[in-house]
């Protein structure tokens, strides 16, 4: 979330709150006035209290429930090139045509998208925390070698506040988790593969350290996810995600 994002949804939390005290106090003066009682005023208060903790908790069901409808916990655990086919076939249920570029050598592009003659190059980062800059800098230099006409940096994450600012100065569209959770959800169930199949029919990639062949395992870290060396402490090799 972008910091004026943050900002706006902290105010909102303040002002719910504020509406939460207002309504809490309101209840009891307002019985205590009427009834003279003061056990009766705090009862009203603490019913205005369980209507707004039970809204709160419906409204994290529906979350859970959304979430969970979206697949984005199976997205979470793909590797960098499921992702890149899980938003190949995503495109395409949008009405997109799509090359999914080869695992190296992109040009800084991990798809290329035609609509109505229309070319956009695109970079997929399945990341554990926030995306960066360097997926603006890299998408907007494979802009011209594809010839395309737009930059898109689609996510399972947010964006840095740099990451931001340098798409907007650019012109590249950044697609964050929420607008993504958005796009899977706009579909008619069926009409994209779910995440959990593209995971199923395409196994992650195994990789190996570069600097004593040794298989990478997927580990996770107090700062996210990384991929640490299996003959580790012999061979402290990462590759972060």
């Amino acid at each position: 979330m972008s910091r004026k994002k943050k900002k706006q949804q902290k105010e909102l939390e303040k002002l719910i709150e504020g509406l939460l005290m207002l309504g809490v106090i309101g209840a009891f003066f307002w019985i205590f006035n009427l009834t003279k009682s003061i056990a009766a005023g705090g009862i009203a208060a603490g019913f205005v209290l369980v209507i707004f903790v039970a809204i709160q908790i419906f409204r994290r069901i529906l979350l859970e429930e959304k979430l969970k409808r979206s697949g984005i916990k199976e997205i979470d655990e793909m590797d960098g090139r499921q992702f890149e086919h899980y938003l190949g076939h995503l495109f395409k249920a949008h009405g997109y045509a799509v090359e999914v570029t080869r695992a190296s050598g992109d040009y800084g592009a991990d798809l290329v998208l035609t609509k109505a003659a229309k070319k956009i190059v695109v970079q997929a980062k399945r990341y554990s925390k926030s995306v960066g800059l360097k997926s603006v800098q890299e998408v907007k230099a494979s802009i011209a070698h594809y010839k395309a006409a737009e930059g898109w940096v689609v996510a399972n994450r947010d964006f840095t506040d740099e990451a931001y600012s340098l798409a907007k100065s650019n012109d590249i569209i950044l697609i964050n988790r929420e607008q993504l959770i958005e796009m899977i959800l706009k579909l008619n169930p069926g009409a994209a593969p779910s995440a959990k199949k593209v995971r199923e029919q395409l196994p992650a990639i195994e990789r190996t350290c570069g600097r004593c062949g040794s298989k990478m395992m997927l580990r996770k870290g107090p700062k996210g996810e990384f991929y640490g060396c299996s003959s580790f402490p012999k061979c402290r090799h990462v590759i972060t995600t």
